[in-house]
């Protein structure tokens, strides 16, 4: 484990006149976290973090290794070894409230078609779960329901002990990519670029067996689902390979908001649209998704977005956010957003109000602001007028944390503790507040002269 003190911003580079990338100085004023701690104990490409509780994370990848970290100290508690290819999925399982005995577990997927159990304090293998058919690409946790589900070419519902309660039929060689609970006993599955929606039917006095039943597919996609995440009780957002964003109800399971690109020749389109349209569609595949009371945060190929919800309009952009595309972004308080690239970066925005000219036409769609598509001339009359002067807002870069040499793939963030990154060049690191860390040990410093008298001799 390695301590660094760190400063300054990233230099630009050799040809940063020709690119849109937003810089920032040596000057961090607002970048709290100046110290950092580097953390091996992984050979291979980290994918993973999840959060255990208010001190503990743990780590997984393409080694097939987990690790516990304490995030205050850096320490390594625990190394969990039981899979013998790369790790696909990992959740935690929390006990229930009304159980005495709280012992956390944590279940691990595998592309060497397992699943594993195992023990958060102790690191002992619970159980090991083989009869799968395929790789699981996904879990996730019913907590009201205390059952777990496991996604890949079918869906199973198991119990905390480990018991395979029900399970779909084959799906397709696609797979699950993404699960979400929803109201009602529903879960929605990403399979391909359809939605499915299942409900499970828990036991009843008429009937004492589980059952899972395939209740809608949702078809509005154009290409493979990308994204999926809960965005309150009442709805759901998906994304798209090919940049669109579907914002669901999570009731009657329709559209509440449907935004894209358009991917429409014109002979009005000029040179400079019409090179903004042989871009590749990856430029706009939309990777990950974060959200809060008012908005949708979306990372769309290297940039980021900011979709209003009552608006229904994109509120805040910045095109070029990375040097390459994002892969996981995170709201913070103090209206900040992290976001993480293949290019080796994490950097801190603030969402920022601004006052909206009366002049300055409004985009209608959400891609109208990346350049594609045609704004409708009756329609956005109408929306002009009536945004005038309305607050819009921006994204400002006001830190630049570089310490990875290679794709960061996710991270978290400890109120306390600091931001851990995971990253393809098989670190961690843990980034701290160095104010505050400064702080502390000059407290501990205090505590121990005061333990040994030397505080009053001094005096």
């Amino acid at each position: 484990m390695l301590r660094w003190l760190i400063g300054g911003g990233r230099e630009p580079q050799g040809l940063a006149e020709k690119s849109p990338l937003q810089t920032i100085g040596e000057e961090q004023t607002q970048n709290p976290y100046t110290e950092l701690l580097v953390l091996k104990a992984h050979h291979d490409i980290v994918r993973f973090l999840v959060q255990l509780d208010d001190y503990r994370f743990a780590s997984a990848g393409d080694d097939g290794v987990v690790v516990v970290w304490n995030a205050q100290t850096g320490e390594k508690l625990l190394e969990l070894n039981g899979h013998t290819q790369k790790i696909t999925a990992i959740i935690t399982f929390p006990s229930l409230e009304s159980c005495e005995e709280k012992n956390q577990l944590i279940l691990t997927a595998s592309a060497d078609r397992t699943v594993i159990v195992w023990d958060s304090d102790t690191g002992r293998q619970v159980q090991r779960i083989s009869c799968f058919q395929s790789t699981v690409k996904c879990l996730t946790v019913l907590q009201r329901l205390d059952v777990w589900l496991s996604g890949g070419n079918d869906l199973c519902v198991w119990n905390r002990k480990l018991d395979l309660l029900c399970k779909t039929s084959y799906l397709s060689d696609t797979g699950i990519s993404a699960l979400v609970e929803i109201p009602k006993n529903c879960v929605v599955a990403a399979v391909g670029k359809e939605l499915i929606i299942f409900r499970l039917v828990a036991p009843t006095e008429g009937s004492l067996e589980w059952d899972i039943l395939e209740i809608k597919h949702l078809l509005d996609h154009q290409d493979n689902i990308l994204s999926l995440i809960n965005v309150n009780d009442l709805s759901f957002v998906t994304g798209s390979h090919i940049g669109e964003l579907i914002i669901w109800d999570a009731l009657d399971w329709t559209m509440q908001a449907y935004e894209r690109n358009f991917w429409d020749p014109s002979p009005q389109l000029d040179t400079q649209q019409e090179i903004k349209l042989c871009q590749k569609s990856n430029d706009i595949s939309i990777h990950h998704f974060t959200c809060d009371e008012e908005n949708v945060f979306a990372a769309v190929g290297r940039g980021l977005y900011v979709y209003n919800l009552q608006m229904k309009r994109v509120i805040a952009c910045q095109k070029t956010a990375h040097d390459s595309n994002v892969l996981h972004i995170a709201k913070l308080p103090n209206r900040q957003l992290i976001s993480c690239s293949e290019d080796g970066s994490v950097r801190i925005w603030e969402l920022r109000e601004k006052q909206q000219l009366a002049a300055e036409p409004v985009p209608t769609g959400f891609f109208n602001m990346w350049g594609f598509g045609r704004v409708n001339k009756q329609t956005s009359q109408p929306v002009k007028k009536q945004q005038e002067n309305a607050t819009s807002c921006s994204l400002e870069l006001i830190g630049d944390l570089i310490g990875h040499s290679s794709s960061v793939e996710m991270f978290l963030y400890f109120e306390d503790h600091g931001l851990v990154t995971c990253s393809a060049d098989h670190l961690i690191i843990l980034w701290k507040n160095g104010e505050r860390e400064s702080g502390l040990r000059s407290l501990r410093l205090f505590q121990k002269l005061e333990e040994n008298g030397d505080l009053y001799l001094a005096v």
